[in-house]
């Protein structure tokens, strides 16, 4: 059995060369529905936004999801898919907010109909926010794009 560095050993040896065809097309990984509509990257979207000082309103959180995944995925960008609106993104967000619910890291204010991200929960998202990898790049992206979203919307409102 060949290890690792004998591997390489052998084809400087042997002087093996690889050709590489620069006319292929370097196509970009495209997410399926079934990788976005994943429930823990769902709960965690979830939680990155109700640890904010916008909380998500609870009729508006697979709309915003949507919508932020359309903004911040790049097969997604300019496209006419409308995230926002899907029945199968819609449930799996009401499946991701009652497993934070379950598990203690989101709390809904039923006076407000907002979702707040408990002590755990902050705990939790900022502990994946801190980390230096692509989850942490991939929810700062989606967490500028949520306050983007707010105060685009309180401009329209003339708020601000």
């Amino acid at each position: 059995m060949m290890n690792y560095e004998s591997f390489f050993d052998e084809i400087k040896k042997k002087k093996i060369d690889i050709e590489f065809d620069d006319e292929t097309r370097h196509v970009p990984v495209l997410l399926s529905n079934e990788a976005l509509f994943h429930l823990p990257f769902l709960a965690i979207t979830i939680l990155l936004f109700s640890k904010n000082n916008k909380k998500p309103k609870l009729d508006e959180i697979g709309q915003l999801i949507g919508e932020c995944l359309e903004s911040s995925m790049i097969g997604f960008k300019g496209s006419s898919q409308h995230l926002g609106w899907s029945a199968n993104l819609r449930i799996r967000t009401v499946r991701a907010l009652s497993f934070l619910e379950t598990s203690k890291l989101v709390e809904i204010d039923k006076a407000k109909k907002t979702i707040n991200a408990t002590q755990l929960g902050h705990k939790v998202i900022k502990s994946a926010l801190e980390n230096d990898s692509d989850l942490s790049f991939t929810l700062n992206v989606i967490n500028r794009i949520y306050r983007n979203i707010n105060v685009e919307r309180k401009l329209k409102m003339g708020i601000l």
